[in-house]
């Protein structure tokens, strides 16, 4: 058997239960808790045959997940930090959120603020009042950058804010102006870390560990990674805890230099990097997180995704092993069924 878990989406929820995420859903914690609620009560009773509760993507666990946690500026990590820059903040009530686009590209970066003086800001200080407000009540209070009692704080890596903020232009400078780049990254990662370290003390919720989302590791070299790339990652680990490294493209080619990165602990995939790559790396010891590619949940018939997982549990060969997903609206119900209950043989 290997564990399979899945979170639920705001698309799907949204497209089955017309669910809206609003302005005041991420704004107001009253709002968040109960919408949250009624959310985790339709996976539980309405999909109560999968292991699955409602998340964003693969980050919160269902034991650390509580009725009368209320998360506050439950909001994605390079979203809470490019409002701080002054992007605008773009609710879809249909799906996920998102800030306007690039909100960096057209500053100077001598004038970015110093990531002290972010804590000024009128967001943070309204996620600081709605903290202290809610300590007061029944309720608890989850800060921004954490997404349940576990205290794992979340950021996305630093290039890929740092390809949010400025757009795909950020892989030309990578060649042609890595000090800028550098910088910017150099930004991100000291902002994470005074974030991190202000809410955590704020909310009394200790640092346990850090996820690492570089979603746009997969795009560059592993020379590149290991120059722009795994620096960064070591300072988040050294300043905040052991990592979950997450990358989302096929990044067999990067397995090298993240095995570098000192305190690592855990590995987040996609289905397209090579597992047995990973084992002959990091040994079976190494927790590995994967995730199946999204187009196998959407085909016609179960035989793409489960070809998939036989070759992964192949490759794994008894290592440390969970299959994630995070269930989307296109999804097909009895693809998620045909790997749940692959995952779940004896033989498996």
């Amino acid at each position: 058997m290997v564990p399979f878990v899945g979170t639920l989406s705001k698309g799907w929820l949204a497209k089955h239960f017309n669910i809206a995420f609003d302005y005041d859903y991420y704004f107001n914690p009253e709002t968040r808790h109960k919408v949250d609620r009624r959310c985790s009560e339709i996976a539980a009773h309405e999909l109560a045959d999968l292991n699955i509760i409602y998340s964003e993507s693969n980050l919160g666990q269902r034991e650390y997940i509580s009725e009368d946690q209320v998360l506050v500026g439950g909001i994605q990590p390079n979203m809470i930090l490019g409002m701080l820059l002054g992007a605008e903040f773009l609710p879809n009530d249909d799906r996920d959120a998102d800030i306007s686009p690039t909100p960096l590209l057209h500053k100077d970066l001598d004038d970015l603020p110093t990531p002290q003086n972010l804590l000024q800001h009128e967001v943070i200080r309204l996620f600081d009042e709605q903290i202290i407000k809610l300590q007061k009540s029944a309720l608890t209070p989850i800060p921004p950058f954490f997404w349940d009692a576990l205290g794992r704080a979340t950021i996305h890596g630093a290039l890929t804010t740092a390809q949010k903020f400025l757009g795909e232009s950020v892989f030309i400078d990578l060649v042609l102006q890595p000090d800028k780049v550098v910088k910017v990254m150099d930004w991100i990662t000291d902002c994470y870390i005074v974030l991190i370290g202000h809410f955590s003390e704020l909310a009394g919720l200790p640092i346990t560990a850090v996820h690492v989302g570089e979603c746009s590791a997969s795009l560059i070299d592993a020379s590149m990674f290991q120059q722009f790339v795994a620096p960064q990652a070591q300072r988040i680990a050294e300043s905040l805890g052991p990592l979950r490294f997450h990358t989302c493209g096929p990044s067999t080619h990067l397995l090298p230099a993240i095995k570098n990165i000192d305190g690592l602990a855990s590995l987040d995939l996609g289905g397209g990097t090579s597992l047995a790559r990973v084992r002959e790396l990091f040994g079976k010891d190494m927790p590995v997180d994967i995730a199946p590619l999204a187009a196998d949940f959407s085909a016609a018939t179960p035989d793409p995704i489960l070809n998939w997982a036989r070759q992964i549990v192949a490759d794994n060969a008894g290592g440390r092993l969970r299959i994630v997903y995070h269930l989307e609206p296109d999804y097909k119900p009895e693809n998620v069924r045909a790997l749940q209950a692959f995952c779940l043989a004896p033989a498996c």
